[in-house]
């Protein structure tokens, strides 16, 4: 017996099928729209397939929205906030990788910001996302190699970069101690709506 969705999955299943009746789209042509099989798209819709980071992005692209939006309402966020309670949580046990909500997409001032944790030797890739989406990485804790254009580069504790995330990139944790960062998502004006 499969076990119950957890609240993001629910959520992500929720908002996907939402944005595609609002847009009046069918499967074939959401499918044009973010790069993700009508098949995925199907069993996301059917809380049947859990998808990756990797497929958010390009759901998020593809629809135009931020990616926080696809896996957390802002209020779920601002109320755990409040009561000091774990705010969501994305993770992907076979890349290693976590990522927790922090602050929700502000439409207002076009960002929102996760920590995103790798366990040793984990690597994740993303597809490019949407134009007008820039990505700025600070690292808490460990090493991270990250590539952009095919060129690796090391951020050690405290160091950052800001980059356009309309391209292919990857991050890695190559050590064996744990990787955390911030990553704030900025969208440039009509890059991403709210919902």
């Amino acid at each position: 017996m499969a076990s119950p969705p957890t609240p993001i999955a629910a959520h992500v299943t929720h908002t996907v099928k939402r944005l595609r009746r609002e847009r009046a789209w069918s499967l074939d042509r959401a499918a044009v729209e973010t790069g993700v099989s009508k098949a995925m798209l199907g069993q996301i819709e059917r809380g049947e397939s859990s998808p990756t980071v990797s497929t958010l992005w390009k759901i998020a692209s593809g629809f135009r929205v931020s990616f926080s939006s696809l896996f957390d309402s802002g209020a779920a966020t601002r109320e755990a906030l409040e009561c000091d309670q774990h705010v969501p949580v994305w993770g992907e046990d076979s890349v290693g990788m976590q990522a927790r909500l922090l602050f929700p997409f502000d439409p207002l001032l076009g960002f929102e910001m996760f920590m995103i944790e790798l366990a040793p030797h984990a690597l994740s890739e993303s597809a490019p996302h949407a134009a007008g989406v820039v990505e700025h990485i600070v690292v808490v804790e460990g090493e991270l190699q990250f590539c952009l254009d095919g060129q690796w580069q090391s951020l050690k504790e405290g160091e950052g970069l800001r980059f356009l995330a309309d391209r292919p990139h990857a991050m890695r944790n190559a050590t064996e101690k744990r990787l955390r960062f911030h990553d704030v998502i900025h969208y440039l004006p009509g890059a991403a709506s709210g919902s």
